[in-house]
């Protein structure tokens, strides 16, 4: 075994209801964002930074084709060559049966012994971030024999119910740990556990052993968190750009915020480069007519309308007289003359018709889901 050395588990199997229809076919890590990216290319750049050249995945089945359209062979973020390797797992329902937990403990200790790796990390599904993982790994050495995790603080309108918050002792030491509820008395800022864990890779693999005799828990994520409240465990405190992706108006504000250049600059300037999946297209055309302000527009567009305040995906036509505004669109998106798009998310594929009105408000966007074509108006008041 290698000093030092890490091996990566990304789990992306817990569904969001509130994210639906976005998430209709695909994982939580594969929505796009910022017009370039998947969610899941910030946690893939974060772990090959680190140093880390074994990554194990784990999906939902019936995920299948978005994840492998968009890692391939894993190029983009240098995992298709010697000694670099990844290997995908598809969660099926049945594993949480009875008959399914030996399967599913067997497949992810293989992968623990075959590491060579001192030290695992762990990483969830639905929060974006820019981090050095070293430096997690580095507070975990200081207390190898038990658990690290990272948390950060956060205000309270920024959790869920599902989430886990931390109280943390003056040393970093988690005295406990409790799911989100609201109340009166709440402080404004909680310390917001990031479902990222550092362990040692010979105690987790023990801890799966046991496990899997004792019929516990089979998700990783919920043996590890079950974990926290059975071991010591020591915090790193992160502090730069998190969204916590939990619904619709959480994946549209952390979209938004990357057009303030503050929150651009923290996420995707920092020391940490993000690797995405190269985007092969020309530049878009912009007409001498167009009127594009505060804008994120990729490759491969033709611009002739009106675009503001907007983050545009690749190969996206906004025709004449045509109008965005506060919006995000997907791949492939066309918005023909005269029609008017305000406050929406539109996936891929969209097609507004001309003339027609697509318009939400801030606090409740209109979603329109992949490959539908809008010929009536969709007018969405607050929820």
């Amino acid at each position: 075994m290698k000093t030092n050395k890490m091996c990566a588990i990304i789990g992306d199997i817990t569904e969001y209801d509130s994210l639906l229809p976005l998430t209709n076919k695909r994982p939580v890590s594969l929505l796009p964002y910022d017009g370039m990216y998947r969610m899941v290319d910030f946690t893939l750049s974060n772990v090959v930074d680190a140093g880390i050249n074994s990554i194990y995945m784990i999906f939902k089945q019936g995920m299948t084709q978005s994840v492998f359209d968009h890692i391939r062979g894993g190029k983009e973020w240098n995992l298709n060559s010697l000694p670099n390797r990844f290997f995908v797992h598809f969660f099926q329902e049945s594993e949480y049966d009875k008959d399914g937990e030996e399967h599913y403990y067997d497949a992810i200790i293989e992968y623990l012994e075959k590491s060579n790796s001192e030290f695992t990390v762990f990483i969830g599904n639905k929060m974006l971030y820019n981090i050095d993982l070293t430096e997690v790994r580095d507070i975990h050495k200081q207390n190898p024999d038990g658990v690290t995790v990272v948390y950060k603080k956060m205000p309270k309108e920024a959790i869920i119910a599902e989430d886990l918050v931390l109280d943390i002792s003056e040393n970093g030491e988690v005295t406990s740990t409790k799911e989100y509820q609201e109340t009166a008395q709440d402080q404004e800022i909680k310390n917001l556990f990031m479902n990222i864990f550092i362990v040692k890779t010979d105690w987790l693999i023990n801890e799966l052993k046991q496990g899997r005799s004792e019929k516990v828990a089979v998700s990783l994520q919920e043996c590890l968190s079950k974990m926290i409240e059975t071991e010591p465990t020591w915090t790193y405190e992160y502090t730069g750009f998190l969204s916590n992706i939990v619904d619709i108006k959480s994946y549209y504000d952390a979209n938004m915020a990357m057009l303030e250049s503050k929150q651009f600059m923290s996420l995707l300037h920092s020391s940490k480069r993000i690797y995405m999946k190269n985007i092969n297209a020309v530049p878009t055309y912009y007409s001498k007519n167009c009127d594009v302000k505060n804008s994120q527009v990729s490759p491969g567009g033709l611009i002739y309308g009106k675009v503001e305040h907007s983050i545009l995906a690749a190969k996206t036509v906004i025709e004449e007289g045509a109008e965005m505004k506060d919006s995000i669109g997907m791949a492939n998106v066309v918005i023909k003359k005269n029609a008017v798009v305000n406050y929406a998310i539109l996936d891929k594929n969209v097609v507004i018709e001309e003339g027609v009105k697509v318009i939400g408000t801030e606090a409740n966007p209109v979603v329109v889901k992949k490959n539908a074509h809008i010929s009536e108006d969709i007018i969405q008041v607050e929820a």
